[in-house]
């Protein structure tokens, strides 16, 4: 299998240019595929029209107005039938199309990659159509403020940490690249753990994730990209059932001197339904050191129930991002002032937490 061409991080073309080359009807069989009721070429909404025409009862039908529109919705009756066949057809042979050629690219390695592994094709067209139905069907995810983050340039997104497994990361990136007014993608800042699994960590450095260090961080923001970092770690994710939605430690202020560093805003988010996906009642920590994990959870169904145990609990979701904080009015020195990484690291835990305990009474439910 040929290897991907990998481009260089910091290279100035603009991301639309760094998408994977591809010839222009194969982008448009990927990217822009039409509806089973628009046919090849056809511009759209113009199937739409057809279809409120033949509604409408037009020349053709049974000559009659009051009967002829009903006749043309039923299916095989109306003039244009064959022509929504063949566009149905067309859809088909479009996805189909598209799909070869998705598979083409990733055998003979005509695909982009960075110089941390992200693979913004596989990312966009595999990894978040897997995620999506488990957040809009399962979690039913409702994301507020999402335009506080910046349309372009950097930015960094502090948000709480909590659920045993690390699904509110992976909820919040699908909240962005979805929901975001500019399309933008957010690239996760993970824990070593991440990245010494088999299979994960392959794909959490397709989907954009990279270590969690400053440095990585400062030059990912300074390239323009929107970062986001949990700050709690493991003490949030891990914390019993009993201190949920108690936002822990926030370490030493690192993420906000990378901040000052690279000169770009903090927009605090608040993750509320998280918590209860996997009620932690306990914790096995004899287990936890002989596997090498910082916690071994256990649950009201795991370890109890088997494999089932590990399905979460259906819960429903709020996501909702801050005002950001601007820190570009510092000066450069600043990141080395121990005070102001203190004082802006409360301000945004508070904030946080503030949101938290809005959103928490507004809930109705935790399933509902």
């Amino acid at each position: 299998m040929a290897d991907a061409k990998v481009i260089p991080f910091d290279d100035d073309r603009s991301r639309a240019r760094r998408r994977p080359a591809r010839a222009e009807g194969e982008a448009a069989a990927v990217r822009a595929l039409p509806g089973p009721q628009q046919a090849l070429g056809e511009p759209e909404g113009a199937s739409g029209a057809s279809g409120a025409s033949a509604a409408s009862g037009g020349p053709g039908a049974f000559g009659g107005s009051g009967a002829s529109g009903a006749a043309a919705t039923e299916p095989g009756h109306g003039a244009d039938a064959p022509e929504r066949a063949a566009a149905g057809r067309s859809g088909w042979e479009r996805r189909l199309a598209g799909g070869l050629a998705f598979l083409r690219r990733r055998v003979t390695g005509e695909y982009e990659v960075d110089e941390f592994g992200y693979d913004e094709e596989l990312t966009d067209q595999v990894l978040m159509s897997l995620l999506r139905p488990l957040y809009e069907k399962y979690f039913r995810v409702e994301v507020k403020g999402v335009e506080n983050i910046p349309a372009e340039g950097g930015a960094l997104i502090v948000a709480n940490h909590s659920g045993t497994l690390p699904l509110d990361g992976l909820m919040m990136q699908v909240a962005v690249h979805d929901h975001h007014p500019a399309g933008r993608h957010l690239r996760l800042l993970a824990a070593d753990l991440v990245f010494v699994l088999p299979v994960v960590n392959e794909l959490a450095r397709k989907a954009g994730h990279t270590l969690a260090c400053a440095e990585d961080a400062e030059r990912l923001l300074r390239s323009g990209e929107v970062v986001g970092v949990m700050p709690e770690g493991f003490k949030g994710i891990g914390k019993p059932f009993g201190e949920r939605y108690k936002l822990q430690r926030f370490g030493r202020g690192g993420f906000v001197s990378t901040a000052l560093r690279a000169g770009v805003p903090i927009v605090p988010c608040s993750i509320v339904g998280a918590e209860e996906i996997y009620p932690m009642l306990g914790n096995a920590r004899t287990l936890a050191r002989v596997l090498g994990f910082p916690y071994f959870p256990l649950t009201p169904t795991f370890p109890w129930l088997g494999p089932l145990g590990a399905l979460p609990l259906p819960t429903k979701w709020t996501i909702q991002f801050g005002e950001p904080i601007p820190t570009d009015s510092y000066a450069p020195e600043a990141a080395e002032d121990p005070m102001l990484m203190f004082n802006l690291t409360d301000q945004v835990r508070e904030q946080i937490q503030h949101t938290l305990y809005k959103l928490l009474v507004q809930r109705r439910s935790v399933f509902f």
